[in-house]
């Protein structure tokens, strides 16, 4: 471990015993328990510090100083709970996080219309990637099981490429009069695996924090998620403590409904499975989101 050395003396740290896992070396001395990775980020710590003058310090202690080639944190050891509590936990520390670090900042209006045509541009070229792959699929004497699996299932993915060209219009007219935005710190890398509950709890791998509006933490945390928990009260329990803006909730709710690209696989087998994943997502999704229309509908009425 001669690459750790200095930090070592540097810190006055004695190790005992060393544990490798995929992104971090835990090293462990007399007395306490240390993680260290390589930074990928020289500036992470003025998110740090900006967290701290917030009154936010649910991540685990830095040891180590900015300009060092390594970082060292504390070591938090992590009780066992549910799974289905500790999204909720997490949830909760994402909603604290987004309240003490909200304010609004002047925006220009290239700045929505950029999201606007980036949104835009996905739409127009999933529907042409999904109408060619049914193009090819028809054209075919007899078709495989995932092309007929798809042809079943086109409509779906067609429909919701449909309401998201829909809402992203009426999403625009919202927002691109508007000169002023909320924006928060963002994690960023949300993953159940990123959040510890001890006495505390704990958000871990910082790396990619940024200042944006809040949805895009909910957005990566849905996408990584939403097939393994029933995403309608993880949000209900944000909301609860950090409501979204009519605009807010209407670009998350377009970003969930866009499918994903269907990854090609050599394997029948494989590609039947990623079909079934797109079509799945599309169902939970429709699924978390239509309440939210239908009121608005019976608001109308």
């Amino acid at each position: 471990m001669k690459k750790f050395n200095e930090l070592f003396q540097k810190y006055s740290i004695i190790p005992t015993k060393y544990e490798f896992l995929k992104n971090v070396t835990i090293v462990s001395t007399n007395d306490n328990k240390y993680v260290i990775k390589e930074k990928n980020r020289k500036n992470k710590n003025q998110i740090f510090n900006y967290l701290h003058s917030r009154s936010f310090d649910y991540y685990p202690q830095i040891i180590s100083d900015n300009d060092d080639e390594y970082e060292i944190t504390e070591y938090v050891e992590q009780i066992d709970m549910p799974q289905d509590q500790k999204i909720l936990d997490m949830i909760d520390l994402v909603a604290l996080l987004h309240n003490k670090t909200t304010h609004y900042e002047e925006i220009d209006e290239e700045d929505n219309k950029k999201i606007y045509e980036d949104v835009n541009n996905n739409i127009v070229y999933l529907y042409s990637y999904y109408t060619d792959l049914l193009a090819i699929a028809e054209s075919s004497v007899y078709m495989s099981p995932s092309q007929y699996m798809l042809s079943l299932n086109i409509s779906k993915i067609l429909g919701a490429l449909n309401f998201c060209k829909d809402e992203i219009d009426k999403w625009y007219q919202i927002v691109k009069e508007k000169r002023k935005q909320r924006f928060v710190v963002l994690h960023n890398n949300l993953d159940l695996s990123h959040f510890i509950r001890n006495k505390n709890s704990y958000l871990l791998s910082w790396n990619k924090a940024k200042i944006d509006i809040p949805i895009f933490d909910l957005y990566k945390l849905y996408r990584r998620h939403s097939l393994d928990f029933e995403f309608s009260e993880i949000f209900r329990r944000y909301e609860h403590s950090y409501p979204l803006l009519n605009e807010e909730k209407k670009l998350f709710f377009i970003l969930i409904s866009l499918p994903d690209k269907l990854e090609y696989s050599h394997s029948e087998y494989q590609m039947c499975n990623n079909i079934s994943s797109i079509i799945e997502s599309l169902a939970r999704t429709e699924k978390f989101i239509s309440p939210y229309y239908t009121k608005n509908t019976e608001q109308n009425k």
